[in-house]
């Protein structure tokens, strides 16, 4: 490349040619002379290297795709167009983007969130600065797990009008308590309001957080504190209902990849846990490290075991990320934009017999590392 400018002979040299190894040459060059700092493109050169990316996006590979998304997520200057195309991508392609390009704007992520996948829409509310239009369309949608992602991303702006409505919204979804409470803008007078419908393991933190009189809030809340023991009772077993609900759904063969998404979209953790592990044949404690590992390779084969799509996949990776969140302080987290793409990559070089074969040396062994270690290992010894 020239200092004063692109190359355009080569660029058109390498779009003419239909082999895989030039289109991904030319997308990492276009990706590194957008990522470049010190580069500076005229708008003709700009409009030239746009035109070839839109003709040919649709033509390069997934992994080419993703990882130009990768690269471009954080580099300043990136101009919007391409920003948009890469956002409108699968969903490992565009979640980089969505999470963290400073290039797009308010109305391409409304635009995104109207129009675009579900994976997509959650990727948009973990992202960073969003701003009180984006957050509105966000909480237009009526998913919980899209709502409950907004609310626990504290990088995110809530118009007061919009946490006014949530806190009301609380009062019958119980996911929306937590996250609302441990917002830092939540309005006092909203805190007041809603610590008559939160349960007493959130009213210590209000109390804490708020000037708020812990007499008269306990005459209010006496009728639940009085009934608390019965409570922790019920939830000890919580677990084991769950159990043996998934093995009665399993035994009437009414266990359903549809149905396992659908109990894991309400909430109801403890209850996916126990249908996954009937769905796999696994212990319920190896399916508690499997959904939360960071790389999310356990789960991916785990998912190809039992049959699940890539979009399921991709949606439970994302679902489960959300559900362990904010153990370390994060927006999301420790969830990288990444991840996901390498969670994909993985799924998609999985074979269901490979997958298949791990499962069953894990229903009798629980070091489920050596076990990925050893797919990983036998990948890359045929790729040699």
């Amino acid at each position: 490349m020239a200092d004063d400018g692109i190359d355009k002979e080569q660029l058109l040299a390498l779009a003419r040619s239909r082999s895989d190894a030039s289109r991904a040459e030319l997308f990492a060059v276009m990706g590194d002379l957008f990522h470049g700092q010190n580069t500076t493109l005229n708008a003709q050169e700009r409009a030239l290297m746009l035109d070839i990316l839109e003709k040919l996006l649709g033509e390069v590979a997934r992994e080419v795709r993703h990882r130009l998304a990768v690269k471009l997520a954080d580099a300043p200057g990136v101009p919007r167009e391409l920003a948009v195309l890469l956002a409108n991508d699968e969903i490992d392609v565009a979640t980089p983007i969505l999470i963290s390009c400073p290039a797009l704007e308010d109305i391409d992520l409304i635009e995104i969130i109207r129009n675009r996948s579900r994976q997509h829409i959650l990727s948009v509310a973990m992202r960073r600065d969003l701003s009180t239009q984006v957050s509105d369309a966000l909480v237009e949608t009526g998913d919980k797990d899209v709502i409950r992602s907004l609310l626990e991303n504290q990088d995110a702006h809530i118009s007061r009008a919009t946490l006014a409505y949530l806190v009301e919204q609380s009062k019958s979804v119980d996911e929306f308590q937590e996250p609302l409470v441990r917002r830092h803008d939540l309005p006092a007078d909203l805190a007041r309001r809603m610590v008559y419908w939160v349960g007493a393991a959130i009213r210590q933190t209000l109390i804490e957080r708020f000037d708020i009189d812990e007499e008269a809030l306990d005459d209010r809340l006496e009728p639940l504190i009085r009934d608390e023991a019965e409570t922790a009772a019920a939830l000890a077993h919580e677990a084991s209902a769950a159990d043996l609900l998934s093995r009665a759904l399993g035994n009437a063969r009414q266990l359903t990849p549809r149905l396992l998404l659908q109990t894991l979209r309400r909430g109801e953790v403890q209850l996916f846990e126990a249908m996954f592990a009937e769905m796999g044949g696994l212990r319920l404690r190896l399916v508690n490290r499997l959904a939360y590992e960071p790389g999310g390779q356990g789960l991916a084969v785990a998912a190809r075991g039992i049959g699940l799509n890539r979009e399921e996949f991709a949606t439970i990776f994302l679902l489960t990320r959300r559900a362990h969140r904010g153990k370390d302080g994060s927006s999301h987290g420790g969830f990288a934009p990444a991840d996901l793409g390498r969670a994909l990559e993985f799924f998609d070089r999985l074979s269901h017999a490979a997958a298949e074969t791990v499962l069953h040396r894990w229903r009798r062994d629980p070091d489920y590392l050596f076990a990925i270690r050893s797919i990983e290992e036998g990948q890359e010894k045929r790729r040699a």
